[in-house]
């Protein structure tokens, strides 16, 4: 066999691989996010419109009336792209735009913002009211899982 031959058998297995490893690292980067609320809160389980309700500014408060202080991850963290990628499929920029909108109008006030993804669990325990999304290996005791996107 020439050489030529020899690089065009190799040639499709290598595109093939690398195709195969970036689909591999795509799928590790993507965290499993979970919606967290404080452990003494008496919600257990929201859906995926309520959460998104309550983060889009629709709704202020849980469905059992009880006021939602919605936490945000701080601007342009991976945490806080793959959120709004997952639960309103747009990107920070996009969410940006959505509340700057809102805020002219005066109709709603966007989700408080972490100053760090490290301190969102303090804020869950100073504050009955407050849910946050985290990525699932970070849920403490503190914490009650209330909505898991789906895989």
């Amino acid at each position: 066999m020439t050489l030529k031959m020899h690089l065009a058998l190799a040639l499709p297995l290598i595109v093939i691989t690398l195709f195969l490893a970036s689909c591999k690292a795509m799928a590790e980067s993507t965290m499993k996010l979970v919606v967290v609320v404080n452990h003494s809160n008496p919600i257990d389980e929201l859906d995926q419109k309520q959460v998104m309700d309550l983060y889009m500014g629709r709704y202020t408060s849980f469905p059992n009336s009880m006021p939602a202080t919605p936490i945000d991850y701080p601007s342009n963290s991976a945490v806080k792209q793959q959120f709004y990628k997952m639960l309103v499929n747009k990107d920070e920029k996009k969410i940006r735009a959505y509340w700057s909108r809102l805020l002219f109008s005066g109709r709603a006030k966007p989700p408080m913002e972490a100053e760090s993804g490290e301190n969102i669990p303090t804020l869950l325990a100073d504050n009955n009211a407050a849910l946050a999304y985290v990525p699932v290996d970070q849920v403490t005791s503190e914490m009650k899982i209330v909505f898991q996107f789906n895989p």
